[in-house]
Order: C-alpha cells, then sequence, then structure tokens
C-alpha cells in the first residue's frame, strides 16, 4: 500500500531548525552588544540556587507540574493508539489486486474476514469497512455505503475531540494556577507594602512580587509546551481519521460493483 500523503513525514522540524539558524544569528550578536552587562560573571553570580528554587519550586510552580505531566502521560497513551490504529493499513482487510471488484454477495464474507483478520481488536479503520460491507450487503447501492463511511468518520472524530475534554481542561488549569501564584504574589507585596515601619519591607515586597511574576512564567511556559503536544496529538488523530477515509475510498467504495436491477424490478418501475 503506496503512503497517503497525510502520513508522509513533514517539515516542521527542518524549517525550525532554518528558523533558529536565522533568527538566533541575527539577534544573538545585537543582545550580546546591546547588553554586555549582562554576560558579565556577576550577572550570572545572581542565579544562586536559592534564587532558582524560588523561580522553580513553590505551591503553585509543583500544581503546575503536576497538570503537565497527567496531561502528558495522557497524551503519550493518545499518540500510542494512533500507531497501534495504523497498524490496521498494513493487514489485508480487502483485494488490493488492479481491477477486483466487490459484489453485494461478496460483502458478508469480506465483513467476515475483517473480523478475523484484526481479531476482535478495536480498529477504527476495520470497524468502517465492516460497517460498510454490512450496509452493502443490505442495501446494494453504493451511494448509501458511502454515506455509511462518512457518517461513521463524523461519529470516530466526535468521539476523540470529546475524549479531549480532560486534557483540554489541565492546558487550561496550567495558565489559571500561575494566575493563582500571581494573584498571591501582588495581595502579599501589598499587604508588606502597607507595613512600611518595617526596615525591610522593601525586600519583602520585591520578593512577593517576585513571587508573581516567577509563577506567571513557569506556567506560560508549560501551558505553551503543553498547547503544542495537544497540537501534535490531535492531527495526528485528525490524519488517521482522514487516511481511514482515504483507504476506504481507493479500496472499497471504488470497487464496488452496483448491479443493475433485474427486468422484472425495471417493469415493476416503469409500471
Amino acid at each position: 500500500m503506496t503512503i497517503a500523503p497525510s502520513q508522509k513525514p513533514h517539515r516542521e522540524w527542518l524549517w525550525l531548525f532554518l528558523s533558529l539558524v536565522i533568527v538566533g544569528g541575527v539577534t544573538v550578536p545585537l543582545w550580546m552588544w546591546a547588553n554586555p552587562q549582562e554576560n558579565t560573571a556577576e550577572y550570572w553570580a545572581r542565579w544562586t540556587p536559592r534564587r532558582i528554587a524560588k523561580l522553580f519550586l513553590g505551591p503553585e510552580q509543583i500544581a503546575c507540574y503536576l497538570c503537565f505531566v497527567w496531561a502528558g502521560f495522557m497524551l503519550l497513551n493518545r499518540y500510542r493508539e494512533v500507531w497501534r490504529q495504523r497498524v490496521a493499513f498494513q493487514l489485508d482487510l480487502l483485494p488490493t489486486d488492479e481491477g477486483a471488484r466487490i459484489l453485494p454477495e461478496d460483502a458478508r464474507p469480506l465483513a467476515r474476514k475483517v473480523e478475523a483478520t484484526t481479531k476482535n481488536r478495536p480498529y477504527i479503520l476495520a470497524k468502517m469497512i465492516s460497517m460498510a460491507l454490512t450496509k452493502f450487503a443490505v442495501s446494494r447501492k453504493a451511494p448509501d455505503v458511502g454515506e455509511v463511511v462518512r457518517t461513521q468518520a463524523d461519529v470516530e472524530q466526535n468521539r476523540l475531540v470529546t475524549s479531549m475534554g480532560m486534557i483540554s481542561y489541565l492546558a487550561w488549569a496550567i495558565p489559571a494556577i500561575g494566575f493563582l501564584g500571581t494573584v498571591r504574589g501582588l495581595a502579599g507585596g501589598m499587604t508588606k507594602a502597607g507595613n512600611q515601619k518595617d526596615p525591610d519591607f522593601i525586600q519583602q515586597v520585591t520578593d512577593q512580587l517576585g513571587i508573581a511574576f516567577d509563577c506567571t512564567f513557569v506556567a506560560l511556559a508549560l501551558s505553551v509546551a503543553l498547547m503544542y503536544l495537544l497540537h501534535v496529538v490531535t492531527r495526528a488523530e485528525e490524519m488517521l481519521i482522514i487516511d481511514a477515509q482515504q483507504y476506504c475510498q481507493e479500496n472499497l467504495l471504488l470497487r464496488l460493483y452496483d448491479p443493475e436491477p433485474e427486468p422484472a424490478y425495471a417493469a415493476a418501475e416503469r409500471g
């Protein structure tokens, strides 16, 4: 079987590499020229273990990590399921010989062959083919089979979208948790600012504002990464449905033989 266009490797990573080379080659020298003080040892010495711990380790940051890892495991499982579903394209489900035709009398034996080949494993492609062949055996009309394939593809697509609900919620929850930390830091900063009798109030306000911005930074960074992973998995699932439809179009719908009605039925229709 030839590889479908949607199964061919994409070149996003090549374009990303070229973009990094071009943008980095222009901006890095300009940044080093415009901000020489940020390249000194004194600047990097400010990033002590305590400062790094305050940036990445906090109650809100830990909650964001939990949501990110939880969603990551679910996305990994869905991506593995997509690759498991693609095994069905390599199975001998339908005749692929040149000039092969599928008659209504062949539909039920082919459906039983599909079930035997997949051994009742839940493949989206196999289910789509089985339902289409069953419809062809009953109605004996090729247009009805095409409608079944489209309907089943919509059902599978809607099922995938609906089952993505928890991951979408976590992708929304991560920046929301970060903003909770922002509010906590700003509220603490305002509280400290109100107590100006404390000689260290400026340092305390600065620390509280640091908490606010650190939480926002970590949450938004994790959200961007999770949204990209969500995009990759969603695209893989959509391509799976599209390729299943294309497989049915090439190996099933275009091979169906819709027999002409018998003279008796034709006479009855004319009458």
